[in-house]
């Protein structure tokens, strides 16, 4: 069944045509994830299906009686209702007809002996009780507290005023009033924003699940990735649907635009053929000759001509160290931090070696941008040390653009830190970062999230250093731009230690993810979907499935699936990282030996079988990173 359908819907501001022909039509159960650059109007067009905003023409169909629920990205909730009231009042209708359930009991209890009256009562009561059960009346309590912990409400904050809450909580109270709701048609606009990976892993598991009809606006690809099964592109105003995910997406748009350029190079070639043929029949003057080359042109007046394929400006650029470093490049030991008497962490310890791409994850306020800070220099540790390689050279990518100046334009900005360019050069840099023309003169304060973030990573991208240090490098960069980044990432010689929610990029660029919370630090190797495998095997219990494997088999099936999509560059990555992780076990096997082989190793039994144990795990461990490097360097080898 069509819940909601688009034919030729228009919208322009001024002369500015954002939306030319959007047609569209959407089945129940269908999830679509809408994507397009920014400002090429994905939340007018959903502004304009929700009533908000009126169209310059088309038709919009909704099926009768479907209800739209819309998700923006700024929520604003006032009033003295709590959380819980907020989210208690989408089932008013179910609380009254509990309270008129209640009532009916008592007045069944008092007409007991009138068996006319008893009768119509029990009736009513019956009727009402199959529409309260056939509604949920039973279990939307439960509902309730569970939106509630999936996004991340406290138990102790859920009585406050809404109206207290920040403007990201706000919003999140809002997505979970819709989710309750549960119209026909969910509308979601950037609906990732303001949660963590925990909240937005559990809504991915919740519109997985959907009953009704999803369109979802998102920058975070992991999560289209997740939950769409369509795709549809706003581009120079139109509207282009692909089935799949967002991976297939990128694909299917490419292959497309290949053979939308194939099909116009074979029409231009087609034209220019035509009228050299009419031009030499005209130079032939003849009465004849000039009848076929105006029958000639009379066809081609009638050829549907093809525009041209045009893709969205990209961001180009790469990232290249000026010298290397030595194979250590920075040993950082059991560093502390505290504010105003709270510890942020403790302990934390990590040893970057020449290569390594380290993703560091965790939860708001642990400290993973403290601790940037720490290494750039910009704050002091309370405890611990740290220390640098031979050669290293830092670089930083503050994502609140900090380093970057107001007041300058964005010319000067680039050329102050580098003023041994010359003006061509730095008109070439700019460029690169789509500052073109007038753009180079606009004053830093004027600049959006996603310009500032360019042209800091056109400052980075000059220096020219062998250790960055990232913070949410991909915060405000559309997605195209996202996927330049993570190529030049791929493509950098020196070493990376980023931090990011954005797990699509972690899948990327990632050889090693740390997870700071706060219970502590945890290591993994790997990128964020061999993070979540390992995770998920400490809380499984291993167990035969339907198809005669165990999970541990079927995790090992699904991670070979992934490394065989990876690029060359990727999985030479992990296999250096296997190799530097098997030196250090066999370093470590070949010390529990020499200890155990040590005259009065056995003197105390407790420590000889401790010893023996750790031999044994070692060991286990050495045996895994060898299955672990052999798998690499297989599928390396397959794309030899």
């Amino acid at each position: 069944m069509v819940l909601l359908s688009l034919s030729a819907v228009r919208k322009a501001f001024g002369t500015n045509e954002v939306i030319r022909d959007a047609t569209l039509a959407l089945q129940e159960g269908e999830r679509l994830g809408l994507v397009g650059v920014n400002g090429s109007g994905k939340t007018t067009l959903l502004k304009i299906i929700n009533g908000d905003m009126p169209s310059d023409g088309g038709e919009i169909s909704i099926a009768k009686d479907a209800r739209i629920g819309f998700l923006t990205q700024h929520a604003d909730i006032d009033g003295e209702l709590s959380i819980m009231e907020e989210l208690t009042r989408v089932f008013d209708p179910l609380i009254a007809m509990e309270k008129r359930l209640r009532a009916l009991e008592a007045e069944m209890a008092e007409a007991h002996e009138d068996a006319e009256a008893f009768a119509r009562l029990s009736n009513e009561y019956d009727k009402l009780t199959r529409r309260f059960e056939d509604a949920g009346g039973y279990e939307w309590p439960s509902r309730v507290q569970g939106v509630l912990a999936g996004l991340g409400f406290a138990k102790d904050r859920r009585d406050m005023p809404a109206r207290l809450l920040s403007g990201g909580e706000k919003t999140r109270l809002c997505l979970a009033r819709i989710l309750l709701m549960q119209p026909e048609i969910l509308m979601l606009d950037e609906p990732t924003n303001h949660l963590d990976l925990a909240a937005v892993g559990w809504l991915e598991d919740t519109l997985k699940k959907y009953p009704g009809t999803v369109i979802v606006i998102s920058h975070d690809r992991y999560f289209l990735n997740a939950v769409c099964d369509c795709m549809a592109e706003l581009s120079m105003g139109r509207l282009t649907r692909y089935s799949g995910n967002y991976d297939a997406f990128v694909r299917k748009r490419q292959a497309n635009l290949e053979r939308q350029l194939k099909e116009y190079k074979l029409q231009q070639a087609e034209i220019a053929r035509q009228e050299a043929i009419i031009a030499r029949y005209r130079m032939f003057n003849r009465e004849k000759s000039i009848k076929a080359a105006e029958s000639r042109e009379k066809r081609l007046e009638k050829i549907v001509r093809l525009e041209k394929p045009v893709s969205e400006d990209k961001v180009r650029f790469s990232f290249e160290a000026r010298r290397r470093t030595g194979e250590d490049v920075l040993i950082a030991k059991d560093l502390s931090k505290s504010y105003d008497g709270r510890k942020l962490f403790e302990h934390f310890s990590l040893h970057l070696r020449a290569g390594d791409r380290v993703a560091l994850i965790g939860p708001n306020g642990v400290g993973k941008t403290t601790l940037l800070r720490i290494f750039v220099g910009e704050e002091t540790a309370d405890g611990g040390t740290m220390k640098f390689g031979a050669n290293v050279d830092i670089g930083y990518y503050d994502q609140h653009q900090a380093g970057l100046h107001p007041d300058k334009d964005v010319l000067n900005e680039l050329w102050d830190d580098f003023p041994r360019l010359d003006a061509d050069r730095v008109r070439g840099v700019l460029a690169l970062f789509l500052f073109t023309g007038d753009d180079v003169f606009q004053k830093i304060h004027t600049l959006s999230g996603g310009e500032r973030g360019r042209l800091a990573l056109a400052k980075l991208m000059l220096r020219k250093d062998n250790l960055l240090f990232m913070d949410e490098p991909t915060n405000h960069l559309d997605m195209d731009s996202r996927e330049v980044l993570e190529h030049a990432l791929d493509d950098f010689d020196g070493t990376l230690l980023a931090v990011s929610h954005d797990r699509y990029f972690i899948n990327r660029v990632a050889n090693r993810v740390i997870e700071m919370s706060a219970e502590g630090v945890s290591e993994y190797l790997g990128n964020y979907d061999d993070y979540l495998e390992k995770k998920r095997a400490a809380l499984l219990p291993e167990e035969a499935a339907s198809d005669g494997l165990t999970q541990t088999q079927r995790d090992k099936l699904k991670r070979k699936e992934r490394l065989a999509r990876e690029s060359r560059r990727q999985l030479e990555d992990r296999v250096r990282a296997a190799e530097a992780e098997i030196a250090r076990t066999e370093a470590e096997v070949a010390r529990l030996e020499a200890e155990m082989a040590a005259p009065g190793a056995w003197q105390d039994p407790e420590a000889g079988r401790a010893l023996t144990e750790s031999h044994a795990r070692a060991k286990e461990t050495l045996d895994a990173l060898y299955d672990e490097w052999a798998e690499l360097a297989e599928l390396l080898e397959e794309k030899a």
